[in-house]
């Protein structure tokens, strides 16, 4: 499988609702790398490596997030993978 990097842009309601822990469950859930962090303009940064599939799969799930979460946008920036 192809090995990629992304850069994500997570907006909506995602801070103060477990957002971050989510999206860190949902990496490891996946085998991926990486991290996530609050962006003080409310945003979520994230950046993923891994398996293509396995990440296209954890950025379908960070569009649902956690139940107390609201995603109205994830901003996906593709990038030369590092490992």
């Amino acid at each position: 499988m192809p090995k990629k990097r992304v850069h994500l842009f997570i907006e909506g309601r995602v801070q103060g609702v477990w957002y971050r822990a989510f999206t860190r469950d949902v990496a490891l859930k996946n085998d991926l790398k990486g991290w996530v962090r609050n962006l003080p303009d409310g945003r979520v940064e994230a950046v993923f490596e891994g398996e293509e599939a396995n990440i296209e799969r954890a950025i379908a799930e960070c569009y649902k997030g956690p139940p107390a979460a609201h995603v109205t946008k994830i901003d996906i920036k593709n990038q030369p993978y590092k490992g």
